[in-house]
C-alpha cells in the first residue's frame, strides 16, 4: 500500500489557516448569534479590532492540554475529567447539563444525554478541528475521536453526528479539494437516517437543482428549522449552503452567516474548512487583519495553559499531529506531498466511525488502573421502586469478563451471566446509590439515581447560573 505523504510545510500552513478561519468566521457571526432571520452582511459589522471570545475555539484548547498531558487516545472518562476542571463554569445548554449530571455522579456517555434536552445542538460540532488536525488525511480516525468528544455532552444526539461529519470532512480536506467529494465523505461517516444528514442532503439537492441561495436557505429553514437557534440540524444545512453557493472566502462566510440561527458557529466551522483547503494564502488580508493572531479566551474557560496566539496553537498542534502520524503505516510527513491513486477510496473508509457509533450511550465509563470499565444501565440511569432492571458490565480488555457487583444492601442482586445482573429494590430508592463493580483487583463505582433525582427538567430550560457573572452557580466567578 502506497503511503500518503503530507508536506510538513504545507500542513503547518493549513493548520494555521484552519485556526485563522475559525476566528474570522466566529467573529463575523458572533453579533448575530441566535437571530433566526436572514441577514445581509458583506463584511464584518461592526468592524472588530481583535477576535471575539468563542467557546468554539476555547473548548478545543482544553482538549489540547488533555492530549499533551494524557496522550493521543484518552478515554471518554478523561474527556469528562478535563471538562470538569476547565469547562465547569459554562452554564449554556448541553454544557451545563453535562456538568449537572457529572456532579450527580453520572459518567459519560450517559452523563451527556440524561435529562439533557440539548443533545441535538451545536456545542460539539464546533469542536471538530482539533481531531482533523490530529488525524490529517485519516477521516475515520478523526471521526472516532469526535465521537469521544461529543459523548461528553451530546451522547446519542444529532450533535454527535455533526462533530463526526466535520472532523472527517476537515481531516480529508488536507488532501482533497473537491467540496462535493468532501461532503459525501462526511455523510458516509454518519447514519443515513439522521436528521442532520437529511438537512445536508437537502442543501445538496438545492444546489444541484439550481435553486438560488435564498431559496435554498428557505427550504432548510422551512423543512428543518427549529425553535432553538443552536440546533445542529438546520445550522449544518446553512453551513453547506455558504460553502457551495459562495463565490470566494468572504462571500462563503457571509452567505453561511446570513442564513441566521447559530451564526458564530456556522461561520467559524466554515472558516476552518476554507482555511484548511486554501491555506493562509487563501485568506484575504482584509479578513485576517481585523482579528489578528491573538487568542481571546472566554471568561468561563479555566486556566488550561492556553496558547496565547494562533501561531503557538499551530506549533503545539503540529507536534501532536507528528506523533499521531508516527504510529501509522499509511500516513507520514515528508518534504513534499505525495498521494496514492486510491486516495479517495481510503478516505471514505468508515470502519472506526461506525464502530464508535455502535457504543452504548446509556452507559457510564470509569477508569480502573488505566483500563475502561463500562456500566450499561439498560435504559435511563434510574431505578424505580418495585421495577427490576437488567444491567451489564463490559471492558475493552475482555470480551467476557468475570464481574462482581455490589449494590446497596437493601437491593436484590441476581447474577444473570458472567457480566450481567438483575437489580431490584422494593422499598424506597435513595436519590443517589453507589454500585461497586469489581473485575479481579480492579474496582470502579457507578451511580444509580432514584426517583428523587430524576424529576426531569423542562424542555428548553437551562441550568441555574449566577445573575451577576452568568457562570454556573456551582462554579460562580463572583466567589473567586
Amino acid at each position: 500500500m502506497d503511503t500518503i505523504k503530507l508536506s510538513r510545510r504545507d500542513f503547518k500552513d493549513k493548520v494555521l489557516a484552519c485556526w485563522i478561519g475559525k476566528n474570522i468566521g466566529g467573529t463575523l457571526g458572533a453579533p448575530r448569534e441566535g437571530l433566526c432571520h436572514t441577514h445581509a452582511l458583506t463584511y464584518y459589522e461592526p468592524l472588530p479590532d481583535k477576535a471575539a471570545p468563542n467557546d468554539d475555539l476555547d473548548l478545543q484548547l482544553v482538549w489540547l492540554k488533555m492530549l499533551e498531558d494524557q496522550g493521543l487516545d484518552p478515554s471518554v472518562r478523561t474527556f469528562a475529567e478535563y471538562w470538569s476542571r476547565y469547562g465547569a463554569r459554562y452554564p449554556w445548554n448541553e454544557y451545563g447539563f453535562f456538568m449537572r449530571n457529572f456532579a450527580r455522579g453520572l459518567r459519560p456517555p450517559v452523563a451527556g444525554c440524561f435529562e439533557n434536552y440539548f443533545v441535538d445542538e451545536m456545542g460539539s460540532p464546533i469542536r471538530s478541528e482539533i481531531w482533523a488536525c490530529l488525524h490529517a488525511a485519516d477521516p475515520q480516525a478523526a471521526a472516532r475521536m469526535a465521537w469521544k468528544d461529543s459523548a461528553v455532552d451530546h451522547a446519542g444526539g444529532e450533535g454527535t453526528y455533526g462533530e463526526i461529519f466535520w472532523a472527517a470532512v476537515e481531516a480529508a480536506a488536507f488532501v482533497e479539494q473537491d467540496p462535493l467529494v468532501l461532503i459525501r465523505l462526511g455523510l458516509a461517516m454518519i447514519p443515513i437516517s439522521s436528521h442532520l444528514a437529511r438537512a445536508i442532503r437537502e442543501a445538496l439537492w438545492c444546489f444541484h437543482n439550481h435553486l438560488s441561495w435564498g431559496q435554498a436557505r428557505e427550504r432548510i429553514h422551512t423543512q428543518f428549522g427549529h425553535i432553538q437557534p443552536c440546533n445542529a440540524v438546520p445550522n449544518h444545512g446553512f453551513t453547506i449552503i455558504g460553502w457551495l453557493y459562495g463565490n470566494d472566502f468572504g462571500d462563503r462566510l457571509c452567505k453561511a452567516v446570513n442564513c441566521g440561527y447559530d451564526t458564530d458557529c456556522t461561520g467559524a466551522t466554515l472558516g476552518s474548512v476554507l482555511g484548511i483547503l486554501g491555506g493562509t494564502a487563501g485568506i484575504p488580508d482584509a479578513w485576517r487583519k481585523p482579528v489578528g493572531d491573538h487568542i481571546t479566551l472566554h471568561k468561563f474557560t479555566g486556566p488550561c495553559d492556553p496558547p496565547k496566539t494562533l501561531q503557538e496553537l499551530t506549533d503545539r498542534m503540529v507536534a501532536l499531529s507528528e506523533k499521531a502520524a508516527a504510529s501509522k503505516n499509511a500516513i507520514q510527513f515528508a518534504d513534499q506531498m505525495k498521494l496514492p491513486p486510491d486516495l479517495r477510496t481510503r478516505l471514505f473508509a468508515a470502519d472506526l466511525a461506525q464502530q464508535a457509533l455502535k457504543q452504548d450511550p446509556q452507559a457510564g465509563v470509569e477508569l480502573a488502573d488505566g483500563d475502561e470499565i463500562w456500566f450499561h444501565y439498560g435504559g435511563e440511569p434510574v431505578l424505580w421502586p418495585g421495577i427490576g432492571r437488567k444491567v451489564a458490565v463490559t471492558t475493552p480488555q475482555s470480551s467476557d469478563p468475570e464481574v462482581n457487583l455490589e449494590p446497596p444492601a437493601s437491593w436484590t442482586c441476581r447474577r444473570e451471566g458472567p457480566n450481567s445482573f438483575w437489580l431490584q429494590c422494593d422499598g424506597p430508592v435513595a436519590d443517589r446509590n453507589e454500585i461497586a463493580v469489581s473485575l479481579g483487583h480492579k474496582r470502579a463505582v457507578f451511580i444509580m439515581l432514584g426517583p428523587g433525582e430524576a424529576k426531569g427538567v423542562r424542555a428548553g430550560a437551562n441550568v441555574e447560573y449566577c445573575p451577576t457573572c452568568k457562570a454556573r452557580v456551582e462554579a460562580c466567578l463572583c466567589r473567586q
